[in-house]
């Protein structure tokens, strides 16, 4: 049960941590499950490896049991079981749980690493042996070893979730040659194949549907096991599984480079990124190990100088205790198993998390700042109302506007090309220009044209006849050669589960703020009707900073909810960035702190909770054990503690962490 890296003088890493060890070992048993061709048979493999692990215990527990009978007093004591053949019996007992150890206390010793559990534990338990306390010698180490195996058993459960986010990338594919399936490895298939996928088939690679419609279970990326209908010519991704007829899928990303992929190795360097408590224990560990290893010895040794009648026995074996108490398994495998079950119950629940420490953030947020499009709305824009100015064509207008805006990523672009229609290509711009929080500027046959808020219109000087503030929706105003032409109207839709959302982190406690670059009267009415604390439109990305800054400077966290990307620098500056629609974007993946992947305002509340729920069980673990083995030391250095104690004290008190800990693996957010 190794708690830390050990290094060498050049600062090289030379063994690895517990889950590490854990990870090879889960991962030497696939390796011979599918070697073997037992996949149909893994339960039963599971079963057979648990075994295994529990052996050793198992054998050195028969034997220990069988001495304890032979030594009792109320059952006829054997007239072999005395002498050296009683300690050779207690040995036997001894070396099944004990060699794996004291191996490992070698290396690390080999390896200039002294103060590890290992060779507490060998010391107490060899020093047990030499003043003949052998049952209690072999009961250490053997609790020891269970305790162990419970650990590697609950960091494997621990990891069972992410496990199951990994295998739902399949490795094969059947691509179409000449009208013919052919069957390859999924990291070999060129972008331009197309891929035949059956019903109840995994998606491999991300790629365009070929098929006029196809249903996907699309639960290994977003939590959410509602059937999403695609129609031909949109993006499925890997990982979805194809639920009805045979479809084809025309692959657009390499397999590297799928959305599965890099939510792949989010998740598994989830880990890296440590939570400050985290931290802070492995640095205590790295001090309060060799401090204990000088208490014993000053325990055995510095009552010779002030006790009359000192027994070297009676002080060795108080130190002893001492040595089998202070192992901080119980602080330093069940904390970053309380964090690690944290990240796997956010993972289950379609909810990334980039590390620890975002889980401890997000459990002490004060403030949620949000977006207002693509968070609390739909982000889908309809075009409601068209108002020109007279003498102008409805028709030729909105044709260069929706060309224009066709230029443009923003989903305003997207409800102008659906309400125009297709775009004519014969309209020539140049010196086209996004200006960020106002709109699009260009040349169209000499003239400027400028399409955006009113801001942009100020901007260039262009002056109208009405109050924005006056029309409720999104406007999108239109100039052409310094006049002003008039305007389109575009609704957005409020999120179904949004008002659920708000009111959740309302009864948290939580302050909430919505900044957007919408115009003030459509964000004061979304903010209204769903109860929102503080709104502010009209915003450039700069205005989102400073409204940030302000209320940073209440010493308040913050988590701001965005799409990650054109708020990136609000993501920066908020103590967590928390970006909506991950599957949508690449760059929000890389950008956020957290990802929620099926946009669902109502995961935010969800995300909270999972932090505090996290935080709250790695408190109580950091208490109990604090307490208990701060107890049992004193009893201990008092001659009133045997090694029964030291054992619970130990061993006992790390199981009773690490239950604690796999939980949050069962809770339900």
């Amino acid at each position: 049960m190794e708690h830390q890296h050990i290094y060498d003088k050049d600062g090289k890493q030379l063994c690895c941590t517990l889950e590490e060890k854990i990870n090879k070992k889960a991962e030497a048993h696939q390796d011979h499950d599918d070697h073997d061709g037992h996949d149909h048979d893994h339960a039963s493999a599971s079963g057979e490896s648990n075994f295994k692990l529990f052996l050793p215990a198992l054998i050195s527990f028969v034997l220990l049991m069988l001495a304890i009978a032979f030594d009792s007093s109320w059952l006829p004591k054997p007239d072999f079981f005395s002498g050296n053949i009683r300690l050779i019996w207690y040995i036997l007992a001894y070396l099944p749980v004990g060699l794996p150890v004291l191996k490992d206390a070698l290396q690390a010793m080999g390896k200039a690493e002294f103060f590890t559990e290992f060779l507490l534990m060998s010391i107490a338990t060899i020093g047990a042996f030499a003043i003949g306390e052998y049952p209690e010698g072999v009961a250490v180490m053997l609790f020891y070893a269970v305790g162990e195996i419970f650990q590697t058993l609950a960091v494997r459960r621990a990891k069972s979730n992410i496990k199951a986010l990994l295998d739902q990338r399949p490795d094969e594919v059947n691509i179409l040659e000449n009208g013919q399936p052919k069957n390859m490895k999924a990291e070999k298939v060129e972008i331009g194949a197309i891929i035949q996928l059956k019903p109840g088939e995994k998606l491999a690679l991300d790629g365009e549907l070929l098929s006029e419609t196809a249903s996907f279970n699309t639960a290994a990326l977003t939590g959410e096991s509602k059937p999403d209908t695609k129609a031909k010519g949109e993006m499925v991704l890997a990982g979805m599984i194809n639920l009805n007829t045979v479809s084809q899928v025309k692959v657009t990303v390499a397999y590297t480079d799928s959305k599965l992929s890099k939510i792949l190795d989010l998740v598994q360097n989830a880990t890296a990124q440590k939570a400050p408590t985290e931290l802070f224990i492995r640095k205590f560990a790295k001090y309060y190990t060799p401090a204990v290893v000088l208490l014993a010895v000053l325990i055995c040794l510095a009552p010779y100088f002030i006790v009359a009648d000192y027994n070297f026995r009676d002080w060795l074996y108080r130190a002893l205790i001492f040595l089998v108490i202070s192992c901080p398994c119980a602080l330093v495998i069940s904390i970053p198993l309380g964090y690690f079950g944290g990240i796997g119950a956010a993972s289950r629940n379609g909810i990334l998390f980039k590390g620890s420490n975002f889980l401890d953030i997000m459990a002490s947020v004060k403030n949620v700042v949000m977006d207002k499009t693509g968070t609390l709305t739909e982000g889908v824009f309809k075009v409601q109302e068209v108002k020109l100015q007279p003498g102008f064509d409805q028709a030729e207008t909105l044709s260069w506007v929706n060309a224009l805006e066709s230029k443009s990523t923003h989903p305003v672009a997207t409800a102008i090309s659906e309400y125009v229609g297709a775009l004519d290509h014969t309209l020539a711009f140049s010196e086209t220009e996004e200006i960020a929080g106002h709109g699009l500027r260009a040349l169209l046959n000499g003239k400027e044209v400028l399409v955006g808020n009113f801001k942009l219109m100020d901007k260039y000087g262009i002056t109208y006849d009405l109050d924005p503030e006056q029309v409720v929706y999104t406007v999108i105003a239109i100039a052409t050669d310094k006049q002003f032409v008039g305007y389109l109207t575009i609704a957005d839709q409020i999120k179904e589960d949004a008002q659920a959302a708000v009111d959740q982190l309302h009864q948290m406690g939580i302050k909430l703020t919505m900044l957007s670059g919408d115009k003030t009267s459509v964000v004061k009415f979304v903010a209204e009707k769903l109860g929102i604390d503080h709104a502010f439109g009209d915003l450039l990305p700069e205005d989102k900073v400073n409204k940030v800054k302000e209320i940073k400077a209440r010493n308040e966290s913050v988590a701001f909810v965005g799409d990650g990307v054109n708020d990136a620098p609000v993501v920066a500056l908020s103590d967590a960035g928390i970006a909506m629609g991950g599957l949508g974007s690449d760059a929000t993946i890389e950008t956020a702190d957290i990802v929620i992947q099926d946009d669902k305002p109502s995961k935010i509340p969800m995300a909270i909770q999972i932090g505090k729920t996290t935080r709250q069980i790695v408190w109580q673990n950091i208490t109990m054990a604090f307490v208990v083995k701060a107890i049992v030391l004193i009893l201990g250095a008092g001659g009133l503690a045997t090694m029964w104690e030291a054992v619970f004290a130990d061993v006992g008190v790390a199981l009773l962490a690490i239950l604690n800990a796999v939980r949050i693996q069962r809770m339900k957010f």
